[in-house]
């Protein structure tokens, strides 16, 4: 029967408890038994007759040692760690010191046996390692072994958790000397005077002269159980002194490396967010290891996070944050390892009081058990906001920018920094600053009290920069473990704003990337659907030329599906593909001679092609109320339109075009006709003379459908010589698709899932338009990242798309419960214009804000998100330290005991035993003062 206390754990119990296990042998069954009695870590084995067969302290040992090597690791005894030399081990087996220690390291490469050479003669000695951290870790650091025993990842799972469970909450500040400790970001605890050397990773690597790399344990396991977070096994974790040597030299996946090398892995590590951590088995004078942990998947960091007990592996130090100087650019956030960072807001509420922010239980003066454990922490360390909301404008941002971050930057007059820090989550940001419909501003706190503040104008003059090629800032590019990833092409199908956002994040993290555009020039509907006036050409070019220099090949003239075929590209070695050929062309309004009308979208492409004025003449309609039919109208004009009219279902309130750009239209001489849909385009000598329009009374249904309904009595004829139809636009597959299971829905988008982007056709993902509809640049962008993120998990075995992601879910404070005591009263800023005939140019004649401008308006933000800090969750790694662009967060010493290290033999009776007590009579003291 399984033992019922493993229904409690996250996984599967029956991953653990193998019920049809049988030892054919029994004197080996009951050998065995001593020997795991001997090893393990579980407090309720007290003697043979407690080790289960079905269970893995037993199965593991049986299936991967033989009789003899049982007997041979008897012969070590005691359960505290003996350690021998080859004359003591050959004494003990009645066999000569060679065979003795040919045995020994026959069972070292399997990693059940260990040695080092601390003795007077510095020679090889040899005793058995606990379970975790010790053989658990070994084995998986051998594949020649995981080849043949898979269940090894089974097995390090379960001694890395189970075990743990049952002492977690007796676990006092400092570990006990159980596992792994986290030691801090060395810079970000330089300042603190009270540091002691072993919280200082230089004071470790000092002590050591020998060094190697291995691979990572942890992430190896979780890959060969299907739930990597997308943080690659590579080669991270350190090993230093005699057990670099051991390592290295029972053929583990390992190599020895010098101290400049360790400093680049260490250096990496924290670049992509690896939290540090070294053993805390040997006492305060010795490590063996450095490992850099990937959070999700990481056991160590799994058992304070799982238990909700982060004496288990916090450092003496907790992050706090001087609200004052944050920004809530959620930079901190998006790196701390376990959730402690949330964004929330600096504003008080109406009645002047302060949000209190809810803190993680812990259990010092508490019972404690599963109901309080946490089984979806790989979930929750990626929630980013508080219930109570965050700063609005990077809630509505699609791409959820550091609004708040980049405005104080350009306030101060660091630009470039500026530039920066937008361009972590947005490739385009001059692109955007030229079209964004500004939904950031649209949710400005500040517009609750006069006007928003000109968050797009501010990004516009920052990102100016990229038309420079002096001053344009290109990201680095590197991977997860140091090496090139030759083997993993990906191929992005169309240079659209999504695309080109995906092989912008590819290339980041280290990804041959080869992008495919059938059109001549990359850009797509950048290009190609937005007029020059709004969005001039050399800002695409300049924007795409930065993805060209981080290396992404970018192949103009190339239809897949008709000059190469995906699984022409299979061949070729493209393990993964993201498609996102945006909507190319237009939507039927199903009226007849519809055919001599002319697509707004195909209207577009030929006009930003030529940027002619004599494509038109005489009077043109445009039918549609959205953004597109603006452009399209827009265009009309300076394409030789002698006049343009709109006319669109919707009413005045109901048009989905922006305002200001309605605006801009009817500024040019451009009439708009609200409530009216085309019935027919009258057509003589197969020529357009005219359109007949049917007034619509209602748009949508009572369900908010949209259903239109017209008055057919009702009636208006207007004399024309073109049509041009801007009332939706759709997809043009061609031959892309045949031969997989991507479907394709009525609407030409592709079905997909909505999180991870994957198709039916497991290598296929889609974003942008054809995955979503028509929308804006911006979530484009934002799609694009998001194919980055799965693609990245996808083509490396074992990872999950879901566990652990960042959902990059935010919820604005609520406005209408915030108290703005002062702030800098001046007025919006107004960019100016060049001079010229707006309505007959494509040069786009906007100006940007002015130095001077943009400092005012910058300073007109009213600072409302703050990032927040959970110090009973925080295991004080500073990893946020080194996101923060603002000084505004920072590690102070607040646990002192928890450097206090101890060896694994003694741990328990001098840390864990003590600390039992001393909680037994917090928790009693506790239910008095609650009965009181």
């Amino acid at each position: 029967m399984i033992p019922k206390y493993l229904e409690n754990y996250m996984f599967n119990e029956r991953d653990f408890f193998n019920e049809d296990y049988v030892c054919t042998d029994p004197e080996k069954e009951q050998l065995v038994k001593q020997l795991a009695n001997l090893i393990t870590d579980d407090i309720q084995i007290h003697s043979p007759k407690d080790v289960d067969v079905h269970l893995p302290d037993f199965w593991i040992l049986d299936r991967l040692l033989t009789k003899e090597q049982v007997r041979f690791m008897l012969s070590f005894k005691k359960k505290r760690v003996v350690k021998l030399l080859p004359e003591q081990m050959a004494e003990r087996n009645n066999m000569t010191p060679e065979v003795a220690e040919k045995m020994a390291m026959e069972i070292c490469e399997i990693g059940l046996m260990e040695f080092d050479r601390e003795n007077p003669e510095h020679r090889r000695q040899y005793f058995i390692p606990k379970w975790v951290v010790g053989s658990g870790e070994y084995m998986m650091m051998t594949s020649r072994l995981l080849k043949d025993h898979p269940e090894v990842a089974t097995f390090f799972n379960y001694a890395s958790s189970v075990p743990v469970g049952k002492v977690a909450r007796f676990v006092p500040q400092g570990g006990g000397g159980l596992g792994m400790h986290v030691i801090p970001v060395e810079k970000a605890i330089e300042h603190v005077s009270e540091s002691v050397s072993v919280e200082h990773l230089s004071h470790w690597l000092k002590k050591y002269d020998k060094f190697c790399v291995d691979v990572c344990s942890c992430r190896r396991q979780q890959a060969m159980r299907g739930e990597g977070v997308g943080d690659i096994e590579g080669y991270m974790c350190l090993a230093v002194g005699d057990m670099a040597e051991y390592i290295v030299e029972t053929r583990k996946d390992a190599y020895y490396i010098t101290y400049d090398e360790v400093m680049e892995i260490l250096e990496r590590a924290e670049k992509k967010g690896y939290v540090h951590q070294i053993t805390n088995l040997d006492g305060e004078d010795k490590i063996v290891g450095i490992c850099n942990c990937s959070p999700g998947t990481c056991n160590a960091i799994r058992t304070s996070q799982l238990f909700n007990t982060p004496n288990m592996s916090a450092s003496a130090y907790r992050a706090h944050v001087d609200t004052d100087k944050c920004v809530a650019c959620g930079k901190c956030v998006e790196v701390c390892p376990v959730g402690a960072a949330k964004l929330g807001q600096k504003l008080c509420l109406k009645d002047g009081s302060k949000i209190e922010y809810p803190k993680t239980e812990l259990p010092d003066a508490q019972k404690w058990g599963p109901d309080k454990w946490n089984k979806n922490f790989r979930e929750d360390a990626k929630i980013n906001v508080y219930e109570t909301g965050t700063a609005p404008c990077k809630t509505a941002c699609p791409a959820h920018l550091a609004v708040q971050g980049y405005i104080r930057m350009a306030a101060e007059g660091r630009y470039l920094d500026a530039l920066k820090l937008i361009k972590q989550d947005n490739p385009f940001p001059a692109v955007c600053g030229m079209v964004c419909n500004k939904r950031c501003e649209e949710r400005c706190t500040r517009g609750t009290i006069d006007r928003p503040v000109a968050i797009d104008e501010i990004k516009k003059f920052i990102a100016l920069q990229e038309l420079n090629a002096e001053s344009r800032f290109v990201p680095e590019c590197y991977n997860d473990v140091g090496e090139q990833w030759d083997d993993y092409k990906i191929a992005v199908i169309g240079a659209g704003p999504a695309g080109l956002s995906a092989a912008y994040y590819l290339r980041k993290q280290g990804y041959p990337v080869t992008v495919f555009e059938k059109e001549e020039k990359p850009g797509g509907m950048l290009r190609y659907g937005i007029p020059n006036f709004r969005l001039e050409k050399d800002v695409i070019d300049a924007e795409i030329e930065v993805i060209r220099m981080m290396g992404a090949d970018i192949r103009c003239g190339v239809e897949v599906g008709k000059d190469i075929t995906v699984e022409d590209l299979r061949k070729e070695g493209y393990k993964a593909f993201y498609v996102a050929i945006g909507m190319q062309t237009g939507r039927k309004a199903n009226i007849p001679n519809e055919e001599y009308a002319v697509s707004g979208v195909d209207f577009l492409r030929e006009a930003n092609k030529t940027c002619s004025d004599s494509i038109l003449h005489g009077k043109t309609v445009v039918i549609g109320g959205g953004n597109v039919a603006i452009d399209v109208a827009r265009t009309a004009l300076r394409a030789g339109a002698s006049a343009v009219e709109m006319y669109c279902l919707e009413g005045p309130d109901e048009m989905p075009a922006a305002k200001d750009e309605i605006a801009e239209a009817k500024e040019e001489g451009i009439a708009v006709k609200n409530c009216w849909g085309p019935k027919e385009v009258l057509v003589e000598d197969g020529k357009i003379k005219g359109i007949i329009m049917k007034h619509c009374i209602q748009v949508f249904d009572k369900d908010g459908k949209f259903n239109p309904v017209y008055d057919e009595t009702e009636l208006k004829t207007i004399e024309c010589e073109h049509v041009l139809m801007s009332i939706g636009q759709a997809a043009v597959w061609g031959d892309l698709l045949k031969g997989t299971k991507v479907e394709v829905r009525p609407n030409t988008t592709a079905v997909a899932d909505l999180v991870t982007c994957q198709t039916a056709e497991e290598d296929i993902f889609v974003g942008g338009d054809v995955f979503k509809g028509a929308r804006f640049a911006i979530d484009a962008i934002s799609e694009g990242r998001e194919g980055f993120v799965s693609i990245n998990r996808f083509v490396h075995y074992g990872q999950s798309l879901t566990i652990g992601r960042d959902l990059r879910e935010f919820k604005e404070l609520d406005r209408d419960d915030i108290l703005v005591e002062s702030y800098d009263n001046a007025q919006r800023q107004v960019p100016g214009y060049k001079p010229g005939d707006a309505a007959h140019t494509y040069e786009d004649l906007r100006l940007a804000l002015t130095e001077e401008q943009v400092r005012a308006e910058a300073n007109r933000c009213l600072k409302c998100g703050a990032s927040i800090v959970d110090d009973n969750r925080c295991i004080g790694c500073g990893l946020c330290t080194t996101r923060c662009e603002f000084d505004a967060i920072h590690l102070t010493r607040d646990v002192p005991n928890a450097s206090r290290m101890y060896t694994a033999e003694n741990g328990r009776l001098k840390a864990i035993l003590p600390n039992i007590a001393a909680r037994g009579i917090r928790i009693l003291k506790n239910n008095i003062k609650q009965k009181l």
